[in-house]
């Protein structure tokens, strides 16, 4: 397969669309939250544009110019103050300064508050995806895994293996939430995949629903050989974690609780991010993408189903919250650094040094983003 056609393969009209149209909500959600912060506060919004480049269609309400620009990558608003003001000397000259009204004016945490609302209203969408996700689908158990699939002829139905029968123990001990192999953490019951790699008697401790919806316990042994004449055998069960049902206020703690766990992950993957980047590190990286792998990804989730898209929309929230949190000039993170910097200073930067600061941290993001595109397109080549 060629490059044009794998590449074609990665970008279906579908997902193309999807994607779109979550990273489109996102972004909008994200400079809503700008907005109305510095509304709140009394400056004047110039403009609110959804999409980026020329504008496609604009019109002017409550003192703000409502913009639809032709390409569907985000959007931007333009906050009075935020950028510096324009000054025309009497020969026709034109030069910068620091402005002083708007955003400029507003107190240390009056900035902050704008800055951060952004990313807060990322992180406040996915919470909530999470919470209408667990309680209406259910939270995965990490400690039991349910069988799935059972293929028809194959050892698990030899051994009488049933989809729906739920693996509590095996080899005679529990499932515990985590565990490590081979320096990584993983849930317990991806554990599973392992103990299919190693030759030897095992046992798998099952709950299936019996009559009347009762619960049976039973217990299966077999001896297992992962090989056999260099060919890998398969017991033939499709597995995933058990769910449980819970409540609303059960799926809104959960959601708390997974968020908090997943600041170390992301941190992690940022720096290896940054690391690479840094070494000119081109080779694939499972726990960042690029925009080509983000919609492969969704072109995935809508095959399988609206809830997997809830998933994907979930995460793409919480890494559009995180990374715009990264203390980076340009991005709102880098900008609420600045503020507390001239909180400390006891008086904010001067023009030129802000200006010399973000101008090289937009640079470093844009090379950022450079990297992360080639490396998402090098994998076709």
């Amino acid at each position: 397969m060629s490059f044009l056609q794998s590449l074609a393969a990665a970008l279906t009209p579908v997902g193309l669309l999807w994607t779109l149209l979550l990273i489109s909500i996102a972004t909008f959600l994200h400079e809503l939250a700008h907005y109305a912060l510095a509304r709140w506060q009394g400056v004047q919004v110039k403009s609110f544009s959804i999409g980026m480049g020329p504008i496609v269609f604009k019109r002017l309400w409550r003192g703000t110019e409502w913009r639809l620009s032709l390409l569907p990558i985000g959007g931007y608003v333009e906050i009075d103050g935020m950028a510096p003001e324009e000054v025309r000397t009497g020969e026709g000259e034109v030069s910068y300064r620091q402005a002083t009204r708007g955003f400029a004016a507003l107190p240390a945490w009056g900035k902050i508050a704008v800055l951060l609302a952004g990313p807060l209203m990322n992180l406040l969408l996915a919470i909530g995806l999470m919470t209408l996700t667990f309680s209406s689908q259910g939270i995965p158990a990490p400690d039991r895994a349910r069988i799935e699939s059972v293929q028809p002829d194959s050892r698990a139905q030899t051994l009488g293996l049933r989809t729906g029968d739920v693996i509590t123990a095996i080899d005679g001990r529990d499932i515990p939430d985590t565990l490590q192999v081979d320096g990584r953490t993983v849930t317990g019951w991806e554990n599973l995949r392992n103990v299919l790699g190693t030759p030897g008697p095992h046992s798998f401790t099952l709950e299936r629903a019996g009559p009347s919806r009762t619960l049976e316990t039973r217990t299966v042994t077999f001896d297992w050989t992962p090989t056999v004449n260099g060919q890998r055998q398969l017991l033939g069960i499709g597995y995933g974690p058990d769910i449980v049902p819970v409540g609303v206020g059960t799926a809104f703690r959960t959601s708390l609780t997974t968020t908090a766990e997943a600041v170390p992950q992301v941190l992690r993957a940022f720096g290896n991010l940054f690391g690479r980047f840094l070494t000119l590190n081109f080779s694939q990286d499972e726990n960042v993408t690029g925009p080509i792998g983000t919609t492969e990804i969704v072109s995935r989730a809508a095959a399988l189903s609206p809830w997997a898209l809830v998933q994907v929309a979930t995460l793409l929230n919480l890494s559009l919250a995180f990374f715009n949190l990264i203390p980076i000039p340009g991005l709102d993170g880098g900008r609420i650094l600045l503020v507390l910097v001239g909180v400390l200073r006891r008086r904010p930067l001067s023009f030129s040094q802000e200006q010399a600061i973000n101008v090289a941290g937009f640079a470093f993001v844009l090379l950022l983003m450079t990297f992360v595109v080639v490396r998402d397109v090098s994998r076709f080549f």
